[in-house]
């Protein structure tokens, strides 16, 4: 006779599997449904594209999008290298020219290309012949100027080092900051081996070097310094919104770097087939004509127009390639010459 214990243990720990899997079934259910995003602060704030972006996609596709500030794009992918053995993300969003080769050798992304590449973007503004990165915008690294200030607008990058900008100048950290990164890549391309030397030429000008494009702006606006690092674009905004052309992007003759911002899918991601319908998404025509207006970049897809307000954005015509160099190393180099 069986023993009546051992039959009610059984029944007890039968259902209680039971009701695991079911739970089981049910999270990965809701799991393949939810594509989880990270991106940079700006990208994910409410005056951000990425909210606008969230409600496209969700009424397209029937995925629910999980937007996650991350602080910087340096910092989305420190945080995906950090959970690389247990990835949370499925897209990351905001890794641009200066951050591929540091993506590249984290391991973190898997190539995708997306599906109408070839119609929307240009072979100018591919990242890498894999497709590890799906561009999505793109901007050209400009020194901005407060023109009701007392100083007169430098005209080359050169003479930013001038005692005329004893610490009227606002950078950003390049290790936390792609305009940060961007800046120091920006001296690489002109001075090559000689760009410690500039900075060394420039470091009395420098009033601080702010934790992200957020906070650096931020104090540029408030009047703390009358020049500070951003995009061509900029100017397009205080144009646009408070009808304003106090604000002016610089155009050097040494040339300018130009920003290309891409999304990858996470290797390992939860949802690589929602990963790979938000990239696709991101590089059509809907999701691209929300980008002028919020992201204040241009967008990869050059068929969607631009507001007026761009007419303040100058045009540049000597782009210059990204150094050779290894930029980790620029950065650890130039931050150590700031500290002395």
């Amino acid at each position: 006779m069986k023993n009546p214990l051992c039959i009610v243990l059984f029944m007890i720990i039968g259902a209680a599997f039971v009701n695991m899997y079911a739970r089981g079934s049910g999270d990965d259910a809701g799991r393949s449904r939810e594509v989880v995003v990270y991106a940079y602060d700006s990208f994910v704030s409410e005056w951000g594209p990425g909210p606008e972006l969230k409600r496209l996609f969700e009424e397209k596709t029937g995925y629910t999008v999980t937007l996650v500030s991350c602080g910087d794009a340096a910092e989305v992918l420190s945080r995906a290298v950090r959970e690389k053995s247990k990835p949370r993300a499925d897209v990351l969003v905001g890794i641009d020219t200066t951050l591929l080769a540091q993506a590249r050798a984290s391991g973190v992304l898997v190539p995708y290309r997306p599906k109408g590449a070839d119609e929307h973007i240009p072979d100018d503004l591919v990242l890498s012949d894999d497709w590890l990165l799906t561009p999505y915008d793109w901007g050209v690294f400009s020194i901005i100027c407060d023109t009701e200030s007392d100083i007169a607008p430098p005209a080359s990058l050169e003479e930013l080092t001038g005692a005329a900008y004893r610490g009227r100048i606002i950078l950003m950290d390049p290790r936390m900051s792609t305009p940060g990164a961007g800046f120091l890549a920006w001296t690489m391309a002109v001075y090559g081996e000689r760009h410690t030397d500039y900075w060394e030429r420039l470091k009395p000008n420098i009033l601080t070097l702010a934790p992200g494009w957020d906070a650096g702006y931020g104090l540029f606006v408030a009047g703390e310094a009358p020049l500070v690092i951003s995009y061509t674009t900029s100017p397009a905004y205080h144009q646009e919104y408070e009808q304003s052309s106090r604000f002016r992007a610089l155009v050097f003759p040494e040339g300018h770097i130009r920003q290309i911002e891409g999304a990858g899918m996470v290797r390992g991601a939860g949802n690589q087939d929602g990963a790979a319908a938000f990239l696709d998404f991101l590089i059509s025509s809907e999701a691209q004509n929300v980008l002028p207006l919020t992201q204040w970049m241009y967008p990869v897809n050059a068929s969607v127009p631009l507001p007026d307000s761009y007419r303040a954005a100058p045009a540049v015509d000597r782009i210059l390639p990204l150094p050779d160099g290894d930029i980790k190393a620029a950065m650890d180099r130039v931050l150590d010459l700031l500290s002395r």
